[in-house]
């Protein structure tokens, strides 16, 4: 891990900072004041950025790379609740204000690149800066709908429906994601996601 200003490949980072969909409304001020508390996290397949059930949380930028959002029962059972990649952020601010652990865990899918800051910092931040607090809740709720969508399509969709829906909607992620992952995230096996695609019903 490093800062931003620290790391070999600090303009790139810069550049895809302002991609963000979270940061985009930043001016280059605004921009350097946040940038001061940013660490640049390298993460391979599988690496844990936030586990299920902590109370310290950070708030993540992507920048390169895929990650999940997962939650596991007692049972050791995982329900993956939504991917993320780059230019998308991920976050547990809900559970941050609402003074509850994290309801789910954020893991890596692939090998990333994210950029991220403890949870109480980027809050103070957006309490300085209306417009990028706006954005930002206004963001989270648009997730937490998504994910709401997603599992009653679960329960209403079968699985030619729920692949379709998912290609329809993410047709970036679609082909980037791993087949044992997508298929996860649909409640089908990989089987059946592989003779679907074999049968042109997708």
């Amino acid at each position: 891990m490093s800062l931003v200003d620290h790391h070999p490949e600090h303009n790139v980072i810069r550049v895809q900072l302002t991609q963000n969909i979270a940061l985009k409304g930043l001016n280059e001020r605004e921009m350097m004041e946040l940038e001061r508390h940013l660490t640049v996290v390298d993460c391979q397949k599988g690496d844990f950025l936030l586990h299920q059930g902590v109370h310290e949380m950070e708030q993540y930028f992507i920048l390169d790379g895929i990650l999940k959002r997962v939650v596991t029962n007692q049972q050791a059972k995982e329900m993956i609740l939504r991917f993320t990649h780059s230019r998308d952020m991920e976050t547990s601010y809900a559970a941050w204000r609402l003074k509850t652990p994290t309801p789910y865990s954020i893991v890596s899918v692939t090998k990333a690149r994210v950029v991220k800051l403890p949870l109480p910092q980027w809050v103070e931040f957006i309490d300085a800066h209306a417009p990028v607090k706006q954005a930002f809740e206004y963001e989270v709720m648009r997730l937490m709908s998504e994910i709401m969508a997603h599992t009653i399509t679960l329960h209403l969709l079968d699985a030619p429906g729920r692949v379709h829906r998912f290609r329809r909607k993410y047709a970036d992620l679609f082909d980037l994601l791993p087949k044992k992952e997508l298929a996860s995230y649909l409640n089908i096996s990989p089987e059946t996601l592989s003779r679907l695609k074999h049968q042109g019903k997708i």
